[in-house]
């Protein structure tokens, strides 16, 4: 599989990202943890491989604008759900007091 088709592939795939297994214990949640990180190294190596002429041509209809719009649509909007999970966890962590719990987070 070429290049860009390996790209399109990794930003088609983020449809199904609420399609994952309940987490139940820490051991799921590590599991998460590690698929999640796997997956950003492999769309990063993949972006860094892609000759920077690339980030100019339509991604994959011209209705979806180019690579670079693309790739920077999806970092903002990972950026913004990670500010939403600062925010819950700030919620959680000031509901539980002062308790020895706040360690776990």
């Amino acid at each position: 599989m070429n290049l860009t088709k390996q790209i399109a592939k990794q930003f088609r795939d983020v449809q199904y990202s609420f399609d994952c297994p309940p987490i139940r214990s820490q051991e799921d949640w590590e599991r998460l943890l590690d698929k999640t990180w796997t997956d950003a190294e492999d769309l990063a190596s993949l972006i860094e491989q892609l000759p920077e002429s690339k980030l100019w041509e339509n991604f994959s209809d011209g209705k979806y604008g180019n690579y670079y719009r693309n790739i920077q649509g999806v970092t903002e909007h990972v950026h913004y759900h990670l500010g939403q999970i600062v925010l819950i966890k700030k919620i959680i962590i000031q509901s539980m007091g002062n308790g020895e719990d706040k360690k776990t987070f």
